[in-house]
């Protein structure tokens, strides 16, 4: 029998994303980069801010010595801001503590903020050819699926079996095997409506003869999300400046330049609005007027 990672790195050879421009380099800076800006977030969406980010900052020197609102504005739209402050923490550990070169074992690479397991392990195999698995949201799927895992994905004993599956599957060559299982899970293996006829692990995957491709992995009810509610005072002088304020490094935007927010608590500010302002209509107008104020080049 055809071992599954020879057929995943045939598969990837004629079809994989050979072109993503992260897969140009064995640069652990670049691939590390990527890595953090992959994490929950679509790979079309990050490519122009990779470009952008490595065009002002093209080193763990530049990145771990830049103004912190320089990386935050870098990463402005990205979403998930932590991210970007964890990276220049990562950036400045690198650079004071491993000489300016990327750890070259999973136990000091999981020591950088923002750097997990399977992170540490997607550059360790890139960038220094080294046999790491990788458990990211596409190879996890890819897993559950072959193996018709119906238990929690996100429950402890899971992971750990799915590590142990992903390690004893994982080859000598587990630089292209993760690119493949990635690519598989991100263009076949998707999380709605997967492309089964397409795939070339149907034959083997225990899912789809089951007929449950699309009942895994399987999802559990957890506790709603607690909602959150606020005002934000669009303020606004006669040059077109717009009135702003730096938000706190932790929370959410933590770090940012943004509108002034307070909670709808009654208090001054909504004494203020009451009494001295007068909210707008949601109307196109309006609309289109927030959208130009949140991106236009403001003046400070």
């Amino acid at each position: 029998m055809i071992p599954i990672a020879e057929i995943l790195l045939d598969w990837y050879a004629h079809y994989g994303r050979h072109d993503l421009p992260w897969r140009q380099t064995r640069d652990p800076y670049r691939l590390w980069l990527a890595e953090i800006m992959l994490q929950q977030t679509q790979v079309e969406s990050a490519k122009p801010y990779y470009a952008r980010f490595l065009q002002a900052l093209p080193n763990w020197q530049a990145l771990a010595a830049a103004p912190q609102d320089q990386v935050l504005a870098l990463w402005s739209g990205l979403g998930y801001y932590a991210r970007a402050r964890n990276a220049q923490r990562a950036a400045q550990e690198v650079v004071t503590g491993f000489g300016g070169h990327f750890p070259d074992t999973l136990e000091d690479a999981v020591t950088l903020p923002g750097v997990g397991r399977s992170t540490a392990a997607a550059v360790l195999a890139s960038a220094f050819g080294q046999r790491q698995a990788i458990l990211d949201a596409n190879a996890r799927r890819v897993l559950i699926r072959s193996h018709a895992i119906d238990a929690d994905p996100k429950a402890a004993a899971t992971q750990q079996w799915l590590w142990t599956l992903a390690c004893a599957l994982t080859p000598e060559d587990a630089h292209g095997y993760n690119q493949a299982i990635q690519d598989l899970g991100a263009m076949i293996c998707t999380p709605r409506q997967p492309r089964c006829p397409n795939c070339p692990l149907a034959s083997r995957c225990m899912a789809h003869a089951q007929g449950r491709s699309h009942a895994l992995p399987v999802t559990v009810n957890r506790p709603p999300k607690p909602q959150r509610c606020a005002f934000f005072l669009l303020v606004a002088d006669m040059e077109g400046r717009i009135l702003l304020e730096k938000r706190p490094d932790s929370g959410i935007w933590g770090g940012l330049w943004c509108l002034p927010q307070a909670a709808p608590d009654g208090g001054e500010f909504s004494i203020l609005c009451n009494d001295t302002l007068h909210p707008l209509e949601d109307t196109p107008a309006v609309r289109q007027f927030l959208q130009e104020a949140w991106s236009r080049r403001l003046r400070l």
